[in-house]
């Protein structure tokens, strides 16, 4: 079946019937969802129907005036989360949890700030209702290796509290969504998309080695890991619709809409290259501060894929005006996107091939960001403790991150329970005094009646 071009004026025509559209498609399933059940996350996204028009770089588009946000606590069927509130006790297998405070929610739950009582340590804790287990063996299985070498978030505890899961992580800064979104979605450098897309194809590697796919790579689910002291230092998270590639079967409906792969929408086999297609486009975003295409229906994004790989070059993503060093690091910016937006599976870039490509192998230097320094790219990295040991997985080039220091040896388990026990108990007699003192005077007593018998 051959596909018919769109025009200007059909686009006008879909542009004015947009509203109808929606209408009609809330009694539909969406995204394998039944009618009627909580909107998944990517309805927090905007609808640009736009053509790609000539003369226009995409980079000078916006999205801040089609911008829509759902608040914490508008989405059906959230309301049963409102059993957990701040200040809430959550006991863990791990430690003591205090709610602070909520981040944020979903249509599978809420994740909160905690704090371990005894530690200065603070947590991200999402809160599920039911058991969660596929997402918690998963980050088990994610355990198996290094995630900071990986780029990959780190589970701390799991439990239950009453009919909830709660799966305690390691706190994360913010998303790139919400970090675009402060930022009016200005576009992002070359040099700092160039951080970014290493450490999130160094994750996808780890996830290969390991058998298993995302499913789910959106701006919402790479988080900054501190924007101040660590810039652009990011990793990916939320592994709730993650699988082992062995498990994808044949016309499965994963990932967002947005960001889906061709091969999701039209049914045919998946495996870990599907991921590679969504960071291709999350990469592509960041660079142009705008989606590429319309994401109302699967009719309307492929639609939009075949006019764009027809009617449009990704050479418009590249200015003409630019010297030519940087023009050429542009050029091999767009040529790698274009082999991360194959739409041929098989012609698609891998994790491997990506990490050689020549947009990280540039020998040339480049400014670090945020200072005047100047440092080789695709060779600086953070330097952590096992850096002196053989590995295999690639250095990150540090086109906008700073240097770390050598972590210091971290104490074992049972160093790490008797010092806890220690703080706990510190804390309780800087409360009560009282109750020390009459401790003390108890044990003096007992002293001094050891003291007598002996005596006599």
């Amino acid at each position: 079946m051959k596909a018919v071009g769109i025009n200007a004026d059909s686009w006008e025509n879909i542009a004015a019937n947009r509203s109808a559209w929606r209408s009609k498609s809330r009694g539909r399933e969406a995204d394998g969802q039944p009618p009627g059940a909580p909107a998944l996350h990517h309805t927090r996204h905007p609808s640009p129907l736009r053509p790609l028009r000539e003369g226009l770089p995409l980079a000078h588009w916006s999205l801040q005036s089609q911008t829509t946000l759902l608040q914490p606590g508008s989405q059906s069927g959230l309301g049963h989360y409102t059993n957990v509130r701040e200040g809430f006790i959550l006991l863990g297998k791990k430690g003591v949890y205090k709610v602070e405070k909520f981040l944020g929610e979903g249509s599978f739950g809420r994740v909160a700030k905690c704090k371990k009582l005894g530690t200065d340590k603070v947590v991200a804790i999402k809160i599920v209702s039911g058991s969660a287990q596929t997402e918690i063996n998963l980050l088990k299985e994610l355990s198996k290796i290094d995630g900071d070498k990986h780029n990959l978030v780190k589970m701390v505890d799991c439990f239950r509290y009453k009919s909830y899961t709660c799966i305690a992580m390691e706190l994360l800064d913010q998303s790139l969504y919400d970090f675009m979104r402060e930022r009016y979605n200005q576009p992002l450098t070359v040099e700092e998309i160039k951080t970014i897309a290493w450490q999130m194809i160094v994750a996808l590697k780890g996830l290969e080695s390991i058998n298993l796919v995302h499913c789910d790579i959106k701006l919402d689910n790479i988080m900054l890991v501190d924007q101040v002291s660590e810039p652009f230092r990011v990793k990916l998270i939320d592994f709730g619709v993650s699988d082992k590639i062995t498990n994808m079967r044949t016309g499965c409906l994963m990932q967002n809409m947005v960001y889906r792969a061709p091969e999701v929408h039209l049914g045919l086999p998946l495996d870990q290259r599907v991921d590679m297609w969504s960071l291709g486009y999350v990469l592509c975003v960041l660079y142009t501060g705008t989606f590429i295409h319309g994401w109302d229906s699967e009719y309307d994004i492929i639609r939009a894929m075949v006019n764009m790989f027809d009617f449009w070059s990704f050479d418009q993503l590249i200015p003409d005006h630019l010297e030519a060093a940087k023009k050429r690091e542009v050029e091999q910016f767009v040529d790698l996107l274009k082999r991360m937006l194959m739409m041929d599976p098989s012609k698609r870039i891998s994790p491997s091939e990506a990490l050689r490509h020549p947009f990280f192998t540039l020998g040339r230097m480049q400014p670090t960001a945020g200072s005047n320094n100047t440092k080789p790219a695709a060779v600086e990295v953070h330097q952590q403790h096992e850096a002196t040991q053989a590995t295999n997985v690639p250095q990150r080039p540090a086109a906008v991150l700073q240097e770390s220091h050598k972590p210091e040896k971290k104490p074992g388990r049972i160093q790490q329970q008797r010092d806890a026990i220690k703080n706990h108990q510190g804390a309780r007699r800087k409360r009560n005094p009282a109750t020390q003192q009459n401790r003390d005077f108890g044990q003096r007593l007992q002293t001094e009646a050891e003291i007598r018998r002996r005596r006599f």
